[in-house]
């Protein structure tokens, strides 16, 4: 077929025409090829110019993501690399080097804000805010909403991470004139092209999660949690665990681990996984010495071996005291578990190790004073802090680091403890002057540390904890577990609220790296009605497939301390989504203040549950129920979709109705048609049919096993 040109043959050009003369194609059949190539080329011209308009874009004076304003005013001396499609590096440079260097990157006002900052040295908490001002010192994420328009329910997403630039560490922080800075007070530098990553999306949790990859591809330091997920994340996650640390503190013993253990069992919530807190190692606590007020936690370690509780000494051959850990476990292991953890510190223990002792010189260690930043002083003051920056750190020879921990999990391993939970991991910054600063010093001992948990452990058997500085977070390599906010206080109910809401909005983040880990309870205190929803009798519980984070509409809210909003967190299963709705109104720290708390009065509170609140379900969202909840109430909700089967059956499966979780037991649907009837294990059951409420209820009879075929005729 002759196809007729359909441009002007002014396009075409005496090298054109010579072309399909060589060809022997006509005139117009080539003009149709030779145009259409053209109009391609336009495209793709077209294509990539709308590329430029979605990149970050500094053009005069304004940063501009996806035609966004993200920055006004921006300084002359802010430099943006281009990396992605939707992303850019933002640094700066200055004429003169200095550690004290505070750069301003433009001012932010008339936006919806969400920041996670860290409040104490080792935990971060979020705050919400319109403009630049209210972003706090040490910001560690800073996430923006931007409308499309006034009366736009659409939104685009901008993040500002700062990161690690070499030795460089920012943190993001605003003025009172509204603007954005970034800082690291403890570099020498002149500039720092790479100090901000910045990126867009439609959808926010998208958006943290394509970030996080490309940074892991850039930097190459840490590793997703789902990449770790698919090599291998502690067994330990799918069972019920229980920590001594608020049973005991630091007067953890034999029988009360026991007495524990019997207490949770013959509740119906047998532990499987137990972790043994500070409290079980060889220490000495030079500062109770020296007739000072007793401080927990400030102690050195003399030994990698257990204390006296857990080890007979030769004259106490009648002692109930085990002869050794290994003893001592063996022992507990007939309560089932099936994981044993152990605490110690990053550093041994919070003083690090006894300087001059026998069983600690081979590691060298010196005594040195932490050097506490202007950021830490204007946050909040830590007890445990203030008493090492008086009574100085110990600390491991860098150059013998790996020797100390395959020493300590080498021995700890043979005495078949499981694994290890890693304390006071953010310790670092405040000693590492003339070791090389922070970033590189955490590096080493990161990798240190993870190379002996490979050697001396299977399952990747490790947990961090207070180890929520970028410094910490940006070297996850290995680490899947991480604890996510500041302890569980549970003799201080203003704190329980705050606990939730920390958990959650930190998830956001840092749940991108690990699994979050969440805090502890106390034999004689339990609640086993509630225990007995989240633990199955087999020990076993009912996670979910992500972190659980804020839902959207959410996420720029203050659920703790604005008197109106309720605290919305959403997961998935296998099967069914599931929403969490809790009344936290009550407090949050208060830093640079005296003030432990910030507290606000709330009455019952109303909000909205839709099947929109969990992400990524791929079903239809109309509907909501009305919620109404008081102070320190909550409420579980699943989401199961309706499918629709032959001779217009509906089916929603909900799963095990007496769990929080109940879509978690569900593993999958399928669908045959028979007579009616009900079987569990291919043996036919009973049930009961609701006919107002078309609800099927079917009741699993007392057994061992971990998993049910249930099926519905």
């Amino acid at each position: 077929t002759t196809l007729e040109n359909p441009f002007s043959n002014a396009f075409l050009t005496a090298q054109d025409k010579a072309r399909a003369s060589n060809n022997n194609l006509s005139q117009d059949k080539f003009n149709f090829f030779s145009h259409r190539s053209l109009f391609l080329t336009r495209n793709q011209k077209w294509r990539q110019h709308m590329l430029l308009a979605t990149r970050p874009l500094l053009k005069d004076r304004n940063l501009s993501i996806n035609g966004k304003e993200a920055l006004k005013d921006v300084p002359e001396n802010i430099v943006v690399m281009p990396l992605t499609d939707s992303s850019a590096f933002v640094g700066a440079t200055s004429p003169h080097a200095s550690s004290r260097h505070v750069f301003k990157l433009g001012v932010i006002k008339d936006v919806r804000l969400l920041c996670l900052f860290r409040f104490k040295l080792w935990w971060m908490i979020p705050r919400t805010g319109s403009s630049a001002s209210d972003i706090p010192l040490e910001t560690q994420m800073l996430l923006l909403e931007a409308r499309q328009g006034p009366t736009s329910s659409q939104s685009t997403y901008i993040i500002f991470l700062p990161v690690l630039d070499g030795n460089f560490r920012s943190s993001l922080q605003g003025n009172s004139s509204d603007e954005l800075e970034f800082c690291d007070p403890a570099v020498v530098t002149s500039e720092s092209p790479k100090a901000v990553f910045v990126n867009y999306r439609d959808h926010p949790f998208d958006l943290v999660k394509d970030s996080m990859m490309i940074l892991e591809k850039q930097f190459g330091t840490f590793a997703l949690r789902e990449t770790k997920q698919a090599i291998q994340t502690p067994g330990m996650l799918d069972w019920f665990g229980w920590c001594t640390w608020d049973a005991f503190y630091s007067d953890v013993n034999p029988q009360g681990i026991k007495d524990g253990l019997m207490s949770l069992s013959q509740g119906g919530t047998p532990a499987r996984f137990l972790l043994i807190d500070d409290g079980w190692q060889d220490t000495i606590n030079e500062f109770l010495e020296q007739g000072e007020p007793f401080v927990d936690g400030l102690h050195r370690l003399a030994n990698i071996k257990e204390n006296k509780k857990f080890r007979r000494i030769a004259n106490e051959a009648n002692s109930k005291t085990p002869s050794d850990l290994k003893e001592f476990i063996s022992d507990i292991r007939t309560f089932d578990l099936k994981y044993v953890y152990v605490w110690h510190a990053l550093l041994g223990c919070w003083g690090g190790l006894v300087p001059n002792a026998v069983a600690t010189k081979n590691y060298d260690p010196k005594l040195r004073y932490p050097i506490l930043s202007p950021v830490y002083l204007a946050n909040m003051r830590d007890i445990s802090m203030d008493s090492m920056g008086k009574y100085g750190i110990c600390l491991v020879d860098p150059d013998k680091i790996s020797q100390f921990y395959d020493d300590l999990h080498g021995y700890l391993a043979s005495q078949d403890v499981d694994g290890v939970k890693v304390d006071a991991q953010n310790i670092l910054e405040t000693i590492s002057a003339g070791l090389g600063g922070r970033v590189w010093l955490t590096r080493r001992f990161q990798q240190a540390l993870e190379g002996s948990i490979a050697a001396n452990f299977s399952d990747n058997s490790i947990i961090c904890c207070m180890a929520q500085s970028t410094d910490s977070i940006y070297h996850l390599k290995q680490s899947a577990v991480s604890r996510a906010s500041d302890d569980f206080y549970p003799k201080e109910p203003t704190t329980w609220a705050r606990h939730v809401a920390a958990v959650a909005f930190n998830s956001i983040l840092h749940g991108e790296l690990v699994v979050p880990d969440w805090d502890i309870d106390k034999p004689g205190r339990h609640d086993f009605k509630i225990l007995q929803r989240l633990v199955l009798p087999d020990g076993s519980v009912l996670r979910a497939k992500y972190p659980g984070r804020p839902s959207r509409d959410c996420l720029f809210t203050d659920p703790v301390t604005d008197g109106k909003s309720l605290l919305k967190i959403w997961n998935l299963n296998k099967c069914t989504g599931v929403i969490g709705i809790f009344n936290c109104q009550g407090s949050w720290p208060v830093p640079s203040t005296n003030k432990a708390f910030q507290m606000v009065t709330s009455s019952e509170l109303s909000g909205q549950v839709s099947p929109a609140c969990v992400e990524y379900l791929e079903e239809p969202m109309e509907g909501s129920l009305n919620v109404a909840l008081k102070p320190l109430e909550c409420d579980v909700f699943t989401v199961s979709p309706i499918k629709v089967y032959c001779e217009g059956i509906e089916f929603a499966a909900i799963g095990l109705m007496n769990m929080y979780n109940s879509g978690g037991a569900l593993e999958c649907r399928s669908w045959l048609l028979r007579c009616i009837s009900c079987s569990i294990n291919l043996k036919d059951e009973d049930f009961n049919f609701n006919d107002q409420l078309n609800l099927l209820t079917i009741t699993i009879p007392p057994t061992h096993n971990s998993s049910w075929d249930i099926a519905i005729y």
